[in-house]
């Protein structure tokens, strides 16, 4: 082993349980989601057990992290974000930050009108931010309706139930940002 190793794997415990927290994720959930036991889990984010690539690999897929961020591996010397889309509930969700907790960039693509999966609206804490790139995009606030065309931004309260959707029969493309309430709103699957 190099010299750091130790240290490097002894900050692997307290970034897990931050992305955890952020989550708002329980160790049972998690366990759930990751095939791992809950007592692997708090043992690993205490520091009690050294982390295993087997065990990781699952961690970094349910909390759609690069492994090497669970571990921070050394800066490669290249800022960009390597964009993985992820399709959820119908929609294309591009990630645009790496960083857990706080608030994260998106891109999403809103299927044509009529293909929606679903048009439930959701209420939660935390604050909602988009900005249209194409298209135009259908927003239900409450019980307003609002169309918001490309070149227009929107926030709004997301504590007044909403939804959002494509308001054209071509796909819409929205800049959005989420906080970690929103996040587990909008782009975790129902549980």
């Amino acid at each position: 082993m190099t010299a750091g190793v130790p240290d490097v794997l002894a900050e692997v415990g307290p970034r897990l349980k931050r992305l955890r927290t952020a989550r708002g994720a329980t160790l049972a959930a998690l366990a759930a989601d990751t095939g791992l036991t809950a007592s692997t889990l708090s043992r690993l984010e205490n520091g009690r057990l050294r982390p295993t690539l087997e065990q990781l690999l699952p961690l970094a897929r349910v909390h759609r992290v690069p492994l090497d961020e669970l571990v921070a591996a050394p800066a490669t010397g290249d800022p960009r974000i390597h964009l993985r889309p992820v399709r959820h509930a119908g929609l294309t969700v591009v990630p645009l930050t790496r960083r857990p907790g706080g608030v994260r960039a998106y891109k999403v693509v809103y299927p044509p009108a009529g293909h929606e999966s679903t048009r439930v609206r959701q209420a939660h804490e935390g604050y909602g931010w988009f900005y249209v790139l194409s298209g135009r995009v259908r927003l239900v606030l409450g019980d307003v309706e609002h169309v918001v065309a490309a070149g227009e931004a929107v926030e709004l309260d997301t504590r007044t139930p909403h939804w959002i959707g494509s308001a054209d029969p071509r796909a819409a493309e929205v800049l959005t940002l989420f906080g970690p309430q929103g996040e587990r709103a909008h782009l975790t699957a129902p549980g």
